[in-house]
């Protein structure tokens, strides 16, 4: 499917994980597993479509707070979607805060953007991600190297950024769907694309 304007740098909020999985009848826990394929849909779509930049949401800080065994699991989601990522072309940045004992030592090496592949579409993934950090880390800007947003995309009809990158977020379209992460179409993907094309682009409307 060709667009005449394609965003350069697209944020996702796969939201609805454990939703999906009550309503399945699985523990809330299980929904994080059944999130990764959707992920490799969506990034197989931006590539495809020429975007630059890939923004998605891994967990946050506030989600550490979760019951031991929700918190086991979307640790292990987001290395198993590294691993997964590694064997395919990218240059992965994991933005998160990675001195706390929260955020995974496998993806420690990543803190830094790693090229995979051929490399390509910037893809970033934020792990452990706290908007507070971000902003008063002690260095500036943590996420300093991610550019701005122009299109965020959020699964699971909450209509909330959840902290998501406040500073790159701060001129983004933001289009809600109210079908669960796991429930992912190419169809849904491209609802939001449209809608951004018609979106007026002037500052002030």
């Amino acid at each position: 499917m060709k667009f005449k304007r394609v965003p350069k740098h697209i944020g996702v909020i796969p939201d609805g994980n454990r939703r999906w999985a009550v309503n399945c009848g699985l523990e809330k826990k299980d929904g994080y597993q059944h999130g990764i394929h959707p992920g490799f849909k969506l990034y197989e779509l931006c590539k495809d479509m020429g975007v630059e930049e890939l923004t998605l949401y891994g967990f946050t800080v506030d989600n550490t707070k979760r019951p031991s065994e929700q918190k086991k699991a979307f640790q292990q989601a987001c290395v198993d979607a590294v691993l997964e990522l590694s064997q395919r072309d990218a240059e992965l940045l994991v933005m998160g805060n990675d001195k706390s004992p929260c955020f995974p030592e496998e993806l420690r090496p990543f803190i830094r953007r790693t090229k995979f592949g051929k490399g390509g579409m910037k893809v970033n993934f934020l792990v452990n991600y706290g908007w507070d950090w971000d902003l008063m880390n002690e260095n500036g800007l943590a996420s300093r190297e991610i550019s701005r947003i122009d299109l965020i995309m959020r699964w699971g009809g909450m209509r909330r950024l959840s902290g998501f990158l406040p500073v790159q977020s701060v001129y983004a379209d933001i289009y809600v769907l109210d079908e669960f992460w796991p429930e992912f179409t190419e169809e849904q993907f491209y609802r939001g694309i449209s809608w951004y094309q018609g979106q007026d682009k002037t500052l002030g409307g």
